[in-house]
Order: C-alpha cells, then sequence, then structure tokens
C-alpha cells in the first residue's frame, strides 16, 4: 500500500463518530442526531475515552474548543504508541506511529474525534431506521441510547448515547453485520464549556522535535476543487458524493481524493498514478473495523476505505472509471 493509502488508514481510524418530550419517537431520534451533530462541532469540550476494537484498547485525552478563533482541537494517545494529533485553521499535524516525522496538511481539517458526519438533508433515513433507547450514566453525566439501524449489508450499525441537555456524543457502539459490537469508544471523564482547559492544546514535545514532512494528501496543499476525472459510475444505495480534490495535473503526481457519504457512514476513494512495474496489493485488506479494497487500471491505482463492510468497498472500487463529460 502507498503512503497516501496508509495514511488514509490512519484517518480512517481516527475519524470515529459526533430529554423532553417530543411529537414522536421518529421526530425526537431525528432530533437527537441534529443536536448530536452540533453539539460535536460547536461546543467547546475536554475528557479521557477509551476506544476498544477487537483485542486492542487504547485510551485517549481529547480537548475540543471552538471559540472566536475557530475550532481547535487536540488528540494524544495515553495508553499504546506515542500518537498526537492538532488540528486548527491551518490545518493538521500528526505523529504516526513509530515514525520519526511530523505529517502537516493545510488543507485537510476535518475533526478527527467523534464527529459523524449527519446530513442535513434528511436522506439518513432512506439508509438506516431510528430507534430512541433507555437513559443511563456515563461519565457522570446522564445520557440517552439512539439506535442506528442500518436497512441493508452496504453499512454498518451505531449504538449513540448522548448527554441529555447538549446532545454531545459520550458513548458509542459500531454494530457489525451480525448485530454484536465490533467497536465500543467510551468516555471516562468529560468536562464542558468554561471548565476545560485550553492549555491543553498545546503541542506535545513529539510536535517540537520531529522534522516536518508534507502529507501530501490528496485534500491537501495544491488541491483544487474540480469536476472529478476518475469517479463510480454506480454507488451502493443511499452514498452521494460530498467531497473533491484533485492534486497534480498532466505526467507524473496526479491524485484525487473524493467522498462519499450516506449521511453517516463515510468512504474515502483514493485515484493516483503508478509506475507499471509498481509491486502494490490489491484486493481487500482490514484494519481493525476499518475494509480497505485496491485495484490497478490503466495505470492508475484506485484505493477505496471506510468504516463500513467490505461489499461496499469493493463495489464502489470495482465502479471506479474515468468519468464521462
Amino acid at each position: 500500500m502507498t503512503r497516501i493509502a496508509a495514511i488514509g488508514f490512519l484517518l480512517a481510524l481516527m475519524s470515529v463518530p459526533a430529554g423532553g418530550a417530543f411529537a414522536s419517537e421518529a421526530d425526537d431520534a431525528r432530533l437527537m442526531l441534529d443536536r448530536m451533530s452540533t453539539a460535536m462541532s460547536q461546543m467547546s469540550y475536554q475528557g479521557t475515552f477509551v476506544y476498544v476494537r477487537g483485542d486492542e484498547v487504547e485510551t485517549m485525552r481529547i480537548t475540543h474548543v471552538s471559540d472566536r478563533h475557530g475550532v481547535r482541537e487536540r488528540l494524544v494517545a495515553i495508553s499504546g504508541p506515542q500518537r498526537e494529533i492538532l488540528r486548527d485553521s491551518n490545518g493538521v499535524r500528526w505523529v504516526l506511529a513509530d515514525d520519526s516525522s511530523v505529517f502537516e496538511d493545510q488543507g485537510y481539517n476535518h475533526a478527527f474525534f467523534p464527529e459523524l458526519p449527519v446530513d442535513q438533508h434528511g436522506s439518513t433515513e432512506t439508509s438506516y431506521s431510528l430507534k430512541v433507547g433507555d437513559e443511563t450514566r456515563i461519565a457522570g453525566q446522564q445520557a440517552r441510547n439512539l439506535k442506528v439501524i442500518p436497512n441493508d449489508n452496504y453499512r454498518y450499525g451505531y449504538d449513540l448515547w448522548l448527554e441529555e441537555r447538549s446532545g454531545l456524543l459520550l458513548k458509542w457502539e459500531l454494530i457489525g453485520n451480525e448485530g454484536k459490537p465490533i467497536a465500543t469508544m467510551m468516555f471516562t471523564d468529560i468536562r464542558f464549556g468554561s471548565e476545560v482547559d485550553i492549555n491543553e492544546l498545546q503541542p506535545g514535545s513529539q510536535l517540537k522535535k520531529f522534522k516536518t514532512v508534507e502529507s501530501r494528501l490528496p485534500s491537501g496543499r495544491g488541491g483544487a476543487n474540480s469536476t472529478p476525472a476518475w469517479q463510480p459510475d454506480s454507488l451502493p444505495p443511499g452514498f452521494k458524493l460530498t467531497s473533491h480534490r484533485r492534486f497534480g495535473e498532466g505526467g507524473q503526481g496526479i491524485y484525487e481524493h473524493l467522498v462519499y457519504s450516506d449521511g453517516l457512514a463515510v468512504v474515502s476513494v483514493y485515484i493516483e498514478n503508478i509506475k507499471p512495474d509498481t509491486d502494490i496489493r490489491t484486493g481487500i485488506s482490514r484494519l481493525g473495523t476499518t475494509h480497505a479494497f485496491s485495484r490497478k487500471t490503466g495505470g492508475m491505482l484506485i484505493t477505496v476505505i471506510g468504516d463500513v463492510p467490505d461489499v461496499t468497498v469493493k463495489f464502489i472500487g470495482d465502479a471506479v472509471q474515468i468519468a464521462a463529460h
């Protein structure tokens, strides 16, 4: 797998998903999703969470501040390999585990945790059914459960526990096609608003001592919005193109990054030119909950990555071709 695809894997892994009476359960559920999306992007919060995936258990610390300076976010691994990610209006800097470089990208400024890309056009319900669950306490806060049930096998389900007053996500479970959790995230402590210590936004020693390397992500420096040169001629039900960036022109160094979403699940498609004799593993691969599919065609490498079932990345990867204009 190329460096671009490898970094894409990291981004996919880090990007894990963002009472009162209501007129009906459907209205209640939709309102809960909307409130969660707003809270995760607009609130300031800080806390420690545990992320469990298979036999792996990671403890991480997040500080997310939204104020007059914009959105600033710092994520630090407390257990396991040393990792640190810093995001602000200048882009993102992160240290890959077991690497001596700090990667930076001025064009990539999406949240790494924990923000679900809830669509604002009401199309989520075409791919999922929503059900409000019970109340419980998480990290000392009252929380309400929201079940997001997939309508087919092209996407996973979600169990979400949202802080009752704000809608902030306190616990998340990714539900596999067999109906069992395949990954879990849960805050163990959390604070909001003025209680957040903004000093924790300051970069640690890792981001200071290592040399800086431009990540060359397709969504990064030098990229530009344009009509995709390559794109799938068909998609699984509910998935739509949400963003596209192109890096480089002609000859060598052409990369495209397309992002597709059904309102909750997100799939990235990377297209890059390669030398004919490049030895690259193709087909399906898996890292934790993330599936990837790669294939070579016409001197190009197509890689599809997402926290979705393998059938989804293969469907999209097989459908990518030069776009008709």
